[in-house]
């Protein structure tokens, strides 16, 4: 369960509701990580291990850490926060690190992208790759919708991108909400993706409860079972809850009747729909 319905960033106040997703029978969380040193991060850690959940984590770049930037400096200021976050998810025993760290999420030309900004992503990329190596932690790589960033919007993009930083510890992800938007079918751009995917979100067409929408829930089922995809399927929601959040997510109204609604009749779907 991605813990971003609730926060953008955990800390102590936040360990009941791990423990309410692990009755549940959630495997593990998803951490949204937009700041800190690893050090903040070890309480969070022994919560964890605590409860006996797993986590992976999602980052994002902003302007001043685009990956995509003509300056260099700016260039480099990316490279240096995903270190962080890398060291980070190392200290929380992370297996995931997902999110658009490609370029910074918001940010638009008015153009699609050109071949250089492709390369100094790809060269940000595989810096922070070799250090994610060293932390044995695999970093999965998110394309959105054209209305998040234009970097990178489609399953084709986002294996090409893979191909181009060629690095063991760098594959991409799959996310339901965006294909929705910018795919033919469900099934043909997860098996686009099958080669390199190594992370995927649930997400319902409105960031609402999983099930309660118009994704094509059975056709995405059935072809990640094609590929025998055996990772996390990690619901994504958005609410409210928090004014910053749900600015950047374009939530204005309320999608499902509660929090506790999206996490337990998403995770019954999740089981019903793989049991299939």
């Amino acid at each position: 369960m991605n813990l971003l319905l609730w926060t953008g960033g955990v800390t102590a106040e936040h360990f009941p509701l791990l423990g309410k997703l692990k009755a549940a029978g959630f495997d593990g969380v998803e951490l949204p990580i937009f700041g800190g040193t690893p050090a903040e991060y070890k309480p969070i850690r022994a919560e964890l291990d605590k409860q006996g959940l797993k986590c992976t984590a999602v980052t994002i770049l902003t302007k001043d850490t685009n990956a995509v930037s003509p300056d260099a400096a700016v260039r480099q200021k990316a490279v240096e926060w995903l270190k962080n976050v890398i060291e980070i998810n190392h200290v929380l025993g992370c297996e995931t690190l997902c999110g658009p760290y490609h370029s910074a999420i918001g940010e638009f030309t008015g153009a699609g992208p050109t071949d250089d900004e492709k390369k100094r992503s790809a060269d940000v990329l595989r810096q922070a790759a070799e250090f994610a190596k060293q932390a044995n932690l695999m970093l999965a790589i998110e394309y959105l919708n054209r209305f998040e960033c234009y970097l990178l919007t489609t399953a084709k993009a986002a294996v090409e991108l893979v191909k181009m930083v060629d690095h063991p510890n760098f594959r991409t992800m799959y996310d339901t909400f965006h294909a929705h938007i910018e795919e033919k079918d469900q099934a043909s751009a997860i098996r686009t993706v099958a080669p390199v995917v190594a992370h995927v979100h649930i997400s319902e067409n409105d960031r609402g409860t999983p099930g309660t929408g118009q994704v094509h829930w059975d056709e995405a089922f059935k072809a990640l079972k094609e590929i025998k995809y055996d990772g996390w399927l990690t619901i994504e929601a958005f609410g409210r809850a928090l004014p910053d959040l749900a600015a950047a997510t374009k939530v204005w109204r309320d999608l499902f009747p509660s929090p506790e609604d999206v996490y337990t009749r998403g995770a019954a779907f999740i089981r019903s729909k793989w049991g299939k």
